[in-house]
């Protein structure tokens, strides 16, 4: 246990400088929620009914969830890089912990996450965004939100390990970044037609979303919070499953 640790810290740490010496990873990363955050506040927002808050406070945290859906792609694409260049090779020869290789980029993947929501919320204030959450509020929004990242991430080394192309890799995500547009994430379920709100109330980024936004308004979240704990659980322990099976094939 300790050799992996070791290993995984040393290994985290070349990622991390892989990704300090472009930081454009993580600009781009939150580019794109972003301009989603400007164009449905100052195009659509005063269309839509989001009740007595405002819309900026009622979309961020689904804005939050495609923050975390667009940075995981990155991973899935440096991982296939790494196993495609031949690095994952080189570090087999080496006495180290084989799933070190794994977990440096879950880890390089949650650092890089939570700079870009850092990104993210910081341009949600500047545009009117507001809180009264306590610090425990604002603890259990971290603590979703990191689980959330951690079980994507996961399902981008899944996809990292099985592409065959660069493009292969990054396109596991576009669902991901899709599935809060059909959720509570930007118009309130009741709005939609039926087979539609059936599955926007029953997916797990609407459990997600609504636990995050009860917290941030100081709301009761009533069983939401471990629904949403459970969905985030489930695809995390499916991913692990699934990214040690691909991981085994691929370097057999």
């Amino acid at each position: 246990m300790t050799a992996l640790l070791i290993d995984t810290r040393t290994l985290t740490g070349r990622s991390l400088r892989h990704i300090l010496r472009s930081p454009d990873t993580i600009i781009t990363t939150a580019v794109m929620p972003i301009a989603f955050m400007l164009l449905f506040v100052y195009v659509f927002g005063g269309a839509i009914d989001s009740g007595s808050e405002s819309y900026v406070n009622y979309l961020l945290p689904g804005i939050l969830l495609i923050t975390i859906a667009s940075g995981v792609s990155y991973t899935a694409y440096r991982l296939f890089l790494d196993v495609s260049g031949g690095i994952f090779e080189r570090l087999r020869s080496m006495p180290i912990a084989r799933s070190s290789m794994l977990w440096a980029h879950v880890l390089t993947s949650l650092v890089a996450n939570l700079v870009s929501l850092a990104v993210v919320i910081i341009v949600a204030f500047a545009m009117g965004f507001r809180s009264g959450a306590d610090a425990w509020a604002w603890l259990a929004v971290l603590g979703i939100l990191v689980l959330f990242t951690v079980a994507l991430t996961w399902l981008a080394v899944v996809a990292g390990l099985l592409a065959k192309t660069q493009d292969g890799a990054i396109a596991f995500s576009y669902p991901l970044i899709f599935l809060p547009f059909i959720s509570s994430a930007f118009v309130p379920t009741a709005t939609m037609p039926g087979p539609v709100r059936w599955f926007a109330e029953n997916q797990p980024v609407t459990a997600i979303v609504n636990s995050v936004r009860g917290l941030l308004a100081q709301e009761p979240v009533g069983g939401e919070i471990w629904v949403a704990s459970l969905w985030c659980t489930a695809i995390l322990a499916g991913a692990i499953l699934a990214a040690m099976a691909a991981y085994r094939r691929r370097t057999r």
